[in-house]
């Protein structure tokens, strides 16, 4: 199982580390257009190897496309991050060039690649693959409720004063501050409502933290972070590489699944060796269906802006 990450800053070093410790995968290309970076950054790596375990070999290269060849399942991380101050709309111009560069050339080496998309605006462009790929929707995939949801459950284990292994939880919707839809009436402490917990006030708190996530890491750090981007890249390229058929929310093409069309956009499906699987729909409040519409009608707004 070959992993092709595109993108050797701190998001993508940190994806490769994971998916190198998990050891599941044979080997992890790490590609960047900086000259040694990314080799530099899978030397680096390659020298943890014995001191963690793994026997993942990790290669760099310096936008040399052909080393990524017949890979199974490609992440891209390119673009500029978001800095102090900027939305991830404002990103769109400059990124979308980056994206649709790098998923042609992925496919050209390898046609049957499975695409992980992380660069923001990531709704949008995960959109914009679809759009100038041409390749089935089951194999284009972003990121984003994955890591939402497990922001959420950081929130929701903070306010209960409880272990996060404790705590199950999800998030819906676009990946942005404003149209992230985490489902508190669906979120649990072992099988167990969070709302026998918490107070509705105390809930909307975790709900409107979980919203602001990027950005408040943004502010303490200066750049996006990375740490946990990279562990939910790593964890869904796992239930691919390995077949497991887990659930995670992914923004992913709808086709009249939640009342959308023609829009990708976070929502639960199974992730396994085919990429998504399939498409879970799970009953909804009618507040949660507004605020789902709402977030739709803000990701339509910035596909606008696309130039396809």
């Amino acid at each position: 199982m070959k992993v092709t990450v595109v993108g050797a800053g701190a998001v993508g070093a940190s994806c490769a580390e994971y998916i190198a410790i998990k050891d599941f995968a044979s080997e992890v290309v790490i590609l960047d257009i900086k000259e040694g970076y990314a080799e530099g950054k899978a030397m680096d790596l390659m020298q943890t190897a014995s001191l963690m375990g793994f026997d993942t070999k990790i290669t760099g290269s310096t936008n040399d496309y052909a080393k990524t060849a017949d890979s199974h399942i490609a992440v891209i991380t390119s673009g500029i991050p978001r800095k102090p101050g900027m939305t991830r709309e404002e990103l769109i111009g400059i990124n979308a060039g980056i994206v649709k560069t790098v998923s042609s050339n992925l496919l050209k080496h390898s046609p049957n690649v499975i695409i992980i998309v992380v660069s923001n605006p990531m709704d949008t462009m995960t959109y914009l693959v679809h759009k100038t790929t041409g390749i089935p929707k089951n194999r284009i995939i972003g990121m984003g409720g994955a890591l939402d949801s497990a922001r959420f459950k950081y929130r929701l284990a903070e306010a209960m004063e409880a272990p996060i292994s404790d705590i199950d939880g999800m998030v819906i919707g676009g990946h942005s501050d404003t149209g992230m839809v985490p489902l508190t009436s669906h979120a649990t402490r072992n099988s167990i409502r969070v709302s026998e917990f918490l107070s509705e006030d105390r809930l909307q708190q975790v709900s409107d933290d979980t919203k602001v996530g990027g950005a408040t890491l943004t502010k303490l750090l200066g750049t996006s972070a990375w740490y946990a981007p990279g562990a939910a890249v790593s964890s869904m390229v796992q239930a691919i590489a390995c077949d497991q058929k887990k659930m995670f929310p992914c923004s992913t093409m709808l086709d009249g699944e939640y009342g959308l069309n023609d829009i990708c956009i976070g929502v639960p499906v199974i992730l396994g060796k085919n990429g998504i699987e399939k498409i879970i729909n799970i009953p909804l409040s009618s507040a949660e269906k507004a605020k789902m519409k709402e977030s739709a009608e803000g990701v339509s707004k910035t596909n606008g802006l696309l130039e396809l």
